[in-house]
């Protein structure tokens, strides 16, 4: 089982995605701008984007913007008289390649764990066959909460795949850690990898990769330490987690990021 989609650093070529479908579900949440940036690179390399907004995604960024960007309609309402004839959001779950829920809030991903379906986007997760990416985005207080944890185990445990969070500065003042969204060209490669018909040759294999330093501490003020930077580590478990492993990575204190789509956990020593 993968609930983590390994993506490359190697810039996406312009067609990588011709002929796709992709549904994007905008959340609510401060990062919803991004989804504005992340409709334009979708198109760029081909995709047909159709878009769905929950009431919420409508107070950060306006219909207007998104249908522009997408060149299509913005999907809002559950009942909608021009739509429900056929059953819009049968409809909407099945013509996708690939459903994206960016920002996926911590609504969202309660509604999605639960089974709840009292709006559009929920009603439309619910319906799918197709696969699911969701790009958290939330305060880190409320991405480390019980609840929320809880909530990404099972959908991991479902087959649901996760892009990010990432570690940094939040919009709150004075807040940091786990909680951005990864940024619109890591989703990219996440959908990119997603739909990659490719024979995976490591697939159902699970990992365990070590990288980066250790602090082994002397007392309460010195440590030995080595000079490992991480990055031969954080290559390793990217790359084996493209082909198709499931990685997990065991990292000590390095100053580069967390491999995109490898679930990382963080030791000293």
């Amino acid at each position: 089982m993968t609930s983590a989609v390994a993506v490359s650093s190697k810039p996406s070529p312009r067609g990588s995605l011709s002929g796709k479908r992709i549904l994007l579900i905008i959340g609510g949440g401060i990062a919803a701008y991004k989804a504005l940036d992340l409709i334009r690179r979708l198109r760029e390399r081909g995709a047909a984007v159709r878009v769905v907004m929950t009431s919420a995604a409508q107070e950060f960024v306006t219909t207007l913007s998104v249908g522009a960007l997408s060149a299509d309609h913005v999907f809002t309402e559950l009942f909608d008289r021009n739509d429900e004839h056929d059953v819009g959001h049968i409809r909407l779950s099945r013509e996708a390649d690939l459903l994206v829920v960016a920002p996926a809030t911590a609504d969202l991903m309660a509604k999605l764990a639960n089974g709840h379906a009292n709006d559009l986007a929920s009603t439309v997760l619910l319906a799918t066959d197709k696969k699911v990416l969701l790009a958290p985005a939330m305060n880190p207080k409320m991405w480390s909460h019980t609840a929320t944890r809880r909530n990404r185990a099972t959908l991991a445990k479902d087959g649901i795949a996760f892009v990010g969070p990432a570690k940094g500065e939040m919009a709150e003042s004075n807040e940091a850690g786990e909680g951005r969204m990864a940024e619109p060209l890591e989703i990219v490669a996440a959908i990119e990898a997603m739909l990659d018909s490719r024979p995976k040759p490591l697939a159902g294999r699970r990992i365990i990769v070590t990288s980066g330093p250790t602090h082994e501490p002397i007392d309460p003020v010195r440590y030995i330490a080595n000079r490992s930077s991480g990055k031969q580590g954080h290559a390793i478990a990217a790359a084996l987690a493209k082909l198709g492993a499931d990685v997990r990575l065991v990292s000590g204190p390095v100053t580069i990021a967390d491999p995109a789509g490898v679930i990382t956990t963080h030791v000293q020593t």
